[in-house]
């Protein structure tokens, strides 16, 4: 049995050391600011993510990019080279065309190499909750499982990867394009937080409403209270635009509600972040329905 590695993109949102502790190789996506281009490694080296944030919060703009076909053909020519097969598991494809990218080189590789098993893999998620997918297909992996055991098993499981989150600034949505300019205005004047999730077709979509902040984060709790699967031994993780100390809130929160230590917490990533603002909060974790 051929060895496999697990390849991935950067809008995974997982820290450098547990993508390197899990043998990943994680492509970064790109964003463009004041004229200069970034690319979105896990470890910040380009560009640290508190320094985007606070960017950001300095009224600079920022335009992002996909990871394309041939940063994928070579990521890809390379582990083959070593004689390795690939599952590779991309951002939602609802919300970037790195998922097309990656199938297309996938694609023009088979025919380079017929003895390899080149695996993609819509993973429907965003930020951790694509995470949190790899995270579980690189468990299955230390399992002994192979390749497409764990192909089926990261399509089997994608849907119940739950995501609910908040944003503190309504603006950035806006400018995404996520709600109208009224909504915008209406919601910045009355303390409106929208409560939101990626649905069954990897899209972000509003779901409620909270007034408030402290609220919004409790209604993330809330959800995964409604429909996590066995949440006491679950992995669960957190996701935040430079805002630590509300992350901090919602982890104690799930602790306290279901007995859960097994939590990481990491930046949401300066690409998903531009779209989604400073102090977006994200709640992670395996449930049914979405």
């Amino acid at each position: 049995m051929r060895d496999f590695v697990i390849l991935t993109d950067s809008c995974c949102d997982m820290t450098a050391q547990m993508a390197e502790e899990l043998g990943l190789v994680v492509l970064p996506l790109s964003l463009e600011m004041s004229g200069r281009t970034y690319r979105n490694w896990l470890d910040g080296r380009d560009i640290a993510f508190q320094d985007f944030y606070a960017r950001i919060r300095g009224g600079e703009t920022a335009t992002t990019a996909a990871a394309n076909v041939s940063q994928f053909d070579e990521a890809m020519r390379k582990i083959l080279a070593e004689g390795k097969d690939i599952l590779c598991i991309s951002f939602s494809s609802a919300l970037s065309t790195t998922y097309q990218s990656a199938s297309i080189a996938a694609e023009e590789l088979r025919g380079e190499f017929p003895e390899a098993k080149i695996f993609v893999v819509d993973s429907l998620c965003a930020s951790l909750g694509q995470g949190l997918l790899v995270y579980l297909c690189a468990q299955e992996r230390r399992k002994g499982r192979t390749a497409e055991e764990v192909r089926d098993f990261a399509e089997a499981t994608k849907g119940k990867v739950c995501h609910w989150f908040t944003v503190d600034d309504l603006n950035h949505l806006k400018r995404g394009g996520r709600i109208s300019a009224a909504t915008a205005l209406f919601g910045t004047m009355l303390s409106i937080k929208p409560v939101m999730h990626v649905d069954d077709g990897g899209r972000l979509t509003p779901v409620a409403k909270a007034r408030g902040r402290k609220a919004s984060l409790l209604a993330l709790v809330d959800h995964m209270e409604q429909t996590a699967i066995d949440p006491q031994h679950q992995t669960i993780f957190i996701s935040h635009g430079d805002c630590a100390e509300d992350a901090r809130f919602v982890a104690d929160e799930v602790t306290r509600r279901f007995g859960i230590t097994d939590i990481h917490i990491n930046y949401v990533g300066p690409v998903i972040g531009n779209h989604s603002g400073p102090g977006t909060m994200a709640l992670f974790f395996v449930g049914s329905p979405r």
